[in-house]
Formats: C-alpha cells, sequence, structure tokens
C-alpha cells in the first residue's frame, strides 16, 4: 500500500465488564493512546504475531532472550554449539553478565518459524536456563540478506567477543 492510500476501517461493537473497561481504559492513558481504537489495533497486531499465531513456514525476523545459570555444568559449552548449529538464522548474540551466577543472552534471529520455534525450545529445556523467549515479526521473503537489500554492513558476535 502507498503513503496516498488509507485501509478501510470497519466498526464494530465489543462488549466487556465495567471493571475490565475501567482497567482498560487507565491502561490506554497510561500507554499514551488518544482512543481505544488505537489501542485495540495495537492490541490485535500483538497478538497476530505471537510466534504460536504464525505459520511455521513463514520467514521472521525477532529474538530469543534467555537468562541462564553459567555455573551449570556443560550449559554454556551446549549452548554455544548449539548457536552454531543454528549459525545461518542468527543474526546477531549480546551476552549480559546479570550477577555472579546468571548471564542473559539476546540472539537476534532471522529465518523460517519453525526453525526459530525449534531453537527456542531446545534452549528453554535446558537445566539451568531459567527463562527463554521468542520474539517475532514479519519479515520480507525476499531471498536476500538484509543487509544486500539495504547496502548495510554487519559485525557477527556480542559485544564481549564472546559467543556462547
Amino acid at each position: 500500500m502507498t503513503g496516498t492510500e488509507k485501509d478501510v476501517l470497519t466498526r464494530f461493537g465489543v462488549s466487556m465488564p465495567d471493571e475490565l473497561v475501567k482497567q482498560f481504559d487507565q491502561y490506554i492513558t497510561e500507554q499514551g493512546y488518544t482512543n481505544r481504537s488505537e489501542a485495540i489495533r495495537d492490541l490485535v497486531r500483538r497478538v497476530l504475531l505471537e510466534p504460536s499465531a504464525l505459520q511455521g513456514a513463514q520467514t521472521v525476523a525477532g529474538t530469543i532472550v534467555m537468562v541462564y545459570d553459567h555455573h551449570m555444568t556443560d550449559l554454556p559449552l551446549y549452548l554455544m554449539e548449539l548457536q552454531h548449529d543454528y549459525h545461518h538464522d542468527i543474526i546477531s548474540t549480546m551476552h549480559v553478565h546479570l550477577n555472579h551466577d546468571q548471564c542473559m543472552e539476546v540472539i537476534v534471529v532471522r529465518g523460517v518459524l519453525s526453525r526459530l520455534r525449534e531453537l527456542h525450545q531446545r534452549i528453554q529445556v535446558q537445566k539451568g536456563v531459567l527463562y527463554a523467549e521468542l520474539s517475532v515479526t514479519y519479515a520480507d521473503a525476499g531471498g536476500g540478506h538484509p543487509s544486500e537489500a539495504h547496502g548495510h554492513t554487519h559485525a557477527r558476535g556480542s559485544s564481549s567477543g564472546q559467543r556462547f
């Protein structure tokens, strides 16, 4: 759609208990929305982008965020090997030391959703992984690497120089 075209808007009614409407109105005020319609549109978009709502064959981009205990025997090595197995799907990683025991990694990914779901699942079931979440959005299926399409170059790896 070009910038001059308008989406056709459809009106529909929504029934909610009074208390839920009050909570929703407080939410939209806190979030800076000017009306309920804007807030509902954003919530619907968010739900439709949930990994469970998308088709496994879709090309997506997103992140896997994990927190893990780096003292767990062999866990950091396993996570590094796993990321090497999925190197075609991983754009970049960032490794952060949260405290003496815990590390957080943000893995930026792009690829077929079913494969990214598989990577996420293999991470989250590991003993010592305290948290793992996959978050995605649509990506074009043009076939080329994003840097080729936009003329950008990207460094791979984490800011600390380590890849786990």
